[in-house]
């Protein structure tokens, strides 16, 4: 939901829009039982914002009593609690047991306990003073409503869920988060990327194979440096051609292209690597063998030369074709109707693994989702940019599962090339959404 709601802010939405439609939805509901007394009960977060909304709205109608947790609030939760202190609303701050047990008699006074506690992220035992508060509601005999979520242990009558639904609702509100804010890629997406824990060693952070090069000699070191700008921690080529670069391990290709005589070492390789990269640069004499190749793999990006039938696969699978070479491996050809080729996509998906058509508007699908990314720039029509993207896509791949791996994938190779055209203009290369990913993915 956060990544939503920060989808929703970049969209123009701000949050403290969403808090206002979610507190009044949360009084309108309580009003709808005719209550002559509420207590409300508010956490520290978000959720206690949604709270103090309602209390606000409340207000004009009942009496509304708001017990609220000790501690600092921050953003929208800090301003609603700042406007209830010139509304005329009886505030309670509670820090511990001893203080739940002198408000005892507002529980006893209430019809209606609205229970805005702790929202989306809640997990473990709950601490003083919120099991007190749990345990007053509950043996207070007031019906008891739940704002998003219930907080852990409270017996709530009705839970009045936000956006959508999570878990055991008994209603959904709207609080204005426009539908583009999931279809989407956003900055919301960044919030998915896995944290890396404390004590983690070197590979821990994903290990790329990328086989490619021949015709083309660039194209996979484009995608390895990206890999490794996107988080890899190990980066291995395996090309015919030598292009020194210290941060990548280059394997070498006995022939001009790659072919049977290489296959036992980039199966050894393969088994080891956390993601394939196959494709970039690669030709089409080799196809017989990348085929065996993605087929000993977890995980396989498939890009350029290998989007051809038979369609190269691993247990898991992302493919990132162009037009041109979706229409090669799937036999249709997109048309740029965004509904007649999503539908394809998703076609498309459901009988190999993630793709990733890409275009001025990319598609993701895995066959039953689709999301769509609007990041890029038409400076990107230089050669290379598509490399970039497969190695972008690998490195994610390694710690997210596919379909939002692929996605991500999208965004952050957009957002790269629309950061380097803002610097460069039409005349940026490749390499220059290199020097953006890693910001873009992790310093924002």
């Amino acid at each position: 939901m956060q990544a939503i709601e920060k989808n929703a802010e970049a969209l123009g939405v701000s949050t403290i829009q969403m808090m206002e439609a979610a507190g009044k939805a949360l009084a309108d509901r309580a009003l709808s039982q005719f209550p002559e007394s509420v207590l409300i009960l508010c956490g520290k977060g978000n959720n206690g914002g949604d709270g103090f909304v309602a209390a606000r709205h409340l207000a004009r109608h009942t009496k509304c009593t708001c017990i609220y947790t000790a501690g600092d609030r921050i953003g929208d939760a800090a301003a609603n609690l700042s406007a209830l202190r010139y509304c005329g609303i009886a505030l309670q701050e509670v820090a511990c047991r001893e203080d739940v047990a002198e408000q005892q008699h507002l529980f006893d006074g209430a019809d209606l306990i609205i229970d805005a506690l702790l929202g989306t992220g809640a997990g473990g035992s709950l601490r003083e003073p919120l099991a007190s508060l749990v345990e007053s509601a509950n043996r207070s005999g007031a019906s008891i409503l739940s704002a998003d979520l219930p907080t852990p242990g409270i017996l709530s009558d009705f839970i009045l869920a936000f956006h959508r639904s999570k878990g055991r609702s008994d209603a959904v509100c709207d609080i204005g988060i426009p539908i583009e804010a999931e279809c989407c890629t956003g900055p919301g997406d960044l919030l998915e990327i896995p944290a890396r824990e404390t004590g983690s060693h070197k590979g821990d952070g994903g290990k790329v194979l990328v086989v490619g090069g021949g015709p083309y000699q660039g194209a996979p070191y484009l995608a390895g440096l990206a890999a490794l700008r996107a988080g890899a921690d190990i980066v291995r080529v395996a090309t015919p051609n030598v292009i020194d670069l210290p941060d990548l391990i280059h394997l070498p290709i006995s022939g001009s292209v790659l072919g049977e005589a290489d296959e036992e070492l980039l199966l050894g390789h393969a088994r080891d690597a956390d993601v394939v990269v196959i494709g970039p640069g690669l030709g089409t004499e080799s196809h017989e063998t990348v085929v065996r190749i993605a087929a000993a793999s977890r995980r396989v990006v498939v890009d350029a030369d290998a989007l051809r039938l038979p369609l190269p696969g691993g247990k898991e699978t992302i493919l990132t074709p162009h037009a041109g070479e979706f229409l090669r491996a799937f036999g249709e050809s997109p048309t740029g109707n965004l509904k007649g080729d999503s539908d394809l996509v998703r076609e498309a998906a459901s009988k190999t693994g993630v793709v990733l058509l890409k275009g001025t508007c990319d598609i993701i699908s895995d066959g039953s989702r689709v999301r769509f990314n609007r990041t890029g720039t038409t400076a990107m029509t230089v050669g290379g940019t598509g490399d970039i993207l497969a190695g972008v896509a690998a490195a994610l791949f390694c710690r997210m599962p596919a379909f939002e791996a692929a996605a991500l994938a999208a965004y952050a190779n957009g957002r790269a090339g629309e950061e380097a055209a803002t610097e460069i203009g039409d005349g940026l290369i490749a390499g220059d959404l290199l020097l953006h990913l890693s910001r873009i993915l992790y310093g924002e």
